[in-house]
């Protein structure tokens, strides 16, 4: 029992930082409407593109805050630059939504760019616990 709870703790503190971040990315890429998405030209897709340093922090539940988590942006879409599986996407007015799944822990998150700063919110499921915060972020 010991040693499972120690295997739990070591596993939860290594994914939540993965976990932290792609909830802050998802946040941060809110899908657009779909008359948004018809009108969208090729232009604006690389308006957000470049590196970003998300900060999250920890509202409600145990899940830690400060952590600090690079996130990848190309074409209007959002990727992990530290593992683990992220979907998400940046409108052309920089809305912002994203899901990530790193092993049973799993969060969403949504939130604006503009073109070098962001914010957000995010909630989850990260090693059992349920969490939610917000997120800050800047391109580097």
């Amino acid at each position: 029992m010991v040693l499972a709870r120690k295997v739990s703790n070591f596993v939860a503190r290594r994914h939540l930082p993965l976990m932290l971040a792609a909830v802050a990315a998802a946040i941060a890429l809110l899908p657009p409407d779909a008359a948004d998405a018809r009108s969208r030209s090729r232009s604006y897709a690389g308006n957000y593109d470049g590196i970003w340093n998300v900060v999250f922090a920890t509202t409600a539940g145990a899940c830690g805050s400060g952590l600090s988590v690079p996130f990848s942006v190309a074409g209007g879409r959002v990727f992990s630059a530290g593992g683990g599986r992220v979907s998400g996407r940046v409108s052309r007015a920089g809305a912002v939504a994203v899901d990530v799944t790193v092993g049973a822990s799993r969060a969403s998150g949504g939130g604006r760019l503009s073109y070098r700063t962001g914010g957000g919110s995010w909630r989850g499921i990260i090693q059992g616990q349920q969490c939610s915060g917000t997120w800050q972020a800047s391109r580097g």
